[in-house]
């Protein structure tokens, strides 16, 4: 059967390259499936989890705190702003971050770093609620 190439790239480094039967992205639209023959696409990835499957089991999962996909026929490219195994994520990690970034929100005073406060605060609150999720499948 064909496969699918995955490639998972942080800004600093690959995180991820493999081959797999299927791959699920967080897409800004919704999660999308990628399997061999995808149409071509570039698409935004939103907080989310990336799966990657195999004999139709899940063998890896990806938090992803956004950034883009780009897709052809034989791969898939995740380009993620920061991104680790769902194992490697923990509950007390999530938390200590978004008390952070709510300490961040209540100190900002510019609108462009209130925005970006904000925005800190959404992507934590989404990370939780999919690390809920994951956590016990």
């Amino acid at each position: 059967m064909a496969k699918v190439a995955f490639s998972l790239v942080l800004p600093e480094r690959e995180l991820v390259a493999t081959e797999s039967d299927m791959v699920v992205v967080p897409g800004s639209e919704g999660d999308f499936g990628v399997l061999p023959g995808h149409i071509p696409m570039i698409t935004t990835v939103r907080p989310g989890v990336v799966e990657l499957y195999d004999d139709n089991k899940v063998t890896a999962r990806y938090m992803v705190a956004g950034g883009f996909a780009d897709v052809t026929p034989e791969r898939c490219a995740v380009l993620a702003e920061e991104a680790s195994p769902l194992a490697e994520v923990t509950a007390d990690q999530l938390a200590a971050r978004l008390r952070k970034a709510e300490e961040e929100l209540e100190d900002a005073t510019a609108p462009a770093a209130k925005a970006a406060a904000e925005q800190a605060v959404a992507v934590v609150r989404e990370l939780q609620r999919m690390h809920a999720y994951y956590t016990g499948r």
